[in-house]
């Protein structure tokens, strides 16, 4: 399951980074590294963006970068 067809609450798990290198760079960059939890915490109105809970800070992402992380063994909390 990728991030961006999670609803809100859901907990789980990076499994991996797609996307071509730029993009993978670019959440690498911004801490989001496969095996760390993750918490989808609130989607916008229209569902862009997404806010997320990782390594206790909040970040928010463009539902065109959550499409690229997978997720995995999670639930709603």
């Amino acid at each position: 399951m990728f991030l961006d067809e999670c609803e809100v609450g859901y907990s789980g798990k990076i499994k991996k980074l797609e996307g071509n290198l730029k993009v993978r760079q670019r959440l690498l960059a911004m801490g989001l590294t496969p095996g760390i939890e993750i918490l989808l915490v609130r989607k916008a109105p229209l569902g862009d963006p997404l806010e997320i809970k990782i390594r206790n800070y909040s970040l928010s992402l463009r539902k065109e970068e959550a499409k690229y992380i997978e997720i995995t063994g999670g639930d709603r909390v």
